[in-house]
């Protein structure tokens, strides 16, 4: 049976808090991680056991130990498939980060279905005896920084670090035209399009609040290179928000106009990762795509 051990040092309390209250809130596990800890006595404070409701303070040190039987899917059926190598841009024990590169689905829909990012990940992985595990997606035509989960522990901590934006993403794009204003906030509100299911529309059906961020970073004659940060993360925001104020980004197959089947131009380009259980900071680049050159 597969096991994964940390050993961490208490940090960033203001006073003495419980055990139980600091691996939820402070280490973000997730209340059913934490009751077969608790049963089974895998917690250990200065390497000794102590009860959940024991007081820890700065300076203490926890060890965890977490079993496959702790998780109701320690693998995920990924089918591995080495027919593309992957552009690693950042490993550790827990967590891969590759560049993805654009035509390609993050992750399989259907049963036996191969040639995605994650396939490509579970390959390379199981070369280590690892396996590969979602923890977002970018969408097909998107390019970019793109992190992979290595063992079940760290899943929904990443996933937690990421809808809390503490774990965030910059992207590049080409648009089409010139901006009047060389930086802005976009906050058009994003539902669904009634006419088209494979599509989001500003103000569509059941609208949730949406949130970017723009700066231009150089123009040509008929296009921009803009910078872009979500402050929500709705499906395909930058695509609709960019589209609804006329700058479509250049290849977009759904919002834009693409033209001879060009590249969509969107790319994941920087990674602010925070490592879970440790949460000490790592910048991640992600170089751009050749394509891009030609508009710089």
């Amino acid at each position: 049976m597969q096991k994964w051990h940390y050993q961490v040092p208490i940090k960033g309390l203001s006073k003495p808090t419980s055990i139980k209250e600091y691996l939820k809130k402070h280490l973000l596990i997730p209340k059913h991680f934490i009751y077969p800890l608790r049963r089974e006595k895998r917690v250990l404070v200065n390497q000794k056991y102590i009860t959940m409701n024991s007081l820890v303070n700065n300076g203490d040190e926890i060890d965890l130990t977490f079993i496959e039987d702790d998780f109701t899917l320690p693998v995920q059926n990924l089918i591995a498939d080495d027919s593309h190598s992957i552009e690693v841009l950042y490993e550790d024990d827990d967590i891969l980060v590759v560049n993805k590169p654009a035509g390609y689905k993050t992750h399989p829909n259907q049963p036996g279905e191969v040639n995605t990012v994650l396939n490509f990940c579970e390959a390379y992985l199981n070369k280590k005896n690892q396996h590969a595990y979602m923890i977002h997606r970018l969408d097909q035509q998107t390019s970019g920084a793109l992190i992979v989960g290595k063992n079940p522990v760290v899943v929904p901590i990443l996933v937690r670090l990421i809808k809390d934006k503490v774990i965030n993403r910059i992207y590049t794009a080409v648009v089409d035209g010139q901006f009047k204003q060389l930086n802005g906030i976009i906050e058009n509100s994003i539902g669904l399009d009634p006419d088209d299911k494979r599509k989001r529309k500003i103000d569509g059906a059941n609208p949730l609040s949406a949130k970017t961020a723009y700066q231009v970073l150089s123009t040509t004659e008929q296009h921009s290179i803009v910078q872009l940060k979500l402050f929500t993360g709705r499906t395909h925001q930058l695509r609709v928000h960019l589209a609804s104020i006329n700058h479509p980004i250049v290849g977009d197959p759904l919002y834009g106009q693409n033209l001879n089947n060009q590249q969509m131009l969107l790319h994941s380009t920087q990674l602010h990762l925070v490592r879970p259980f440790y949460f000490d900071t790592i910048d991640i680049n992600a170089p751009l795509p050749n394509q891009f050159n030609q508009y710089m």
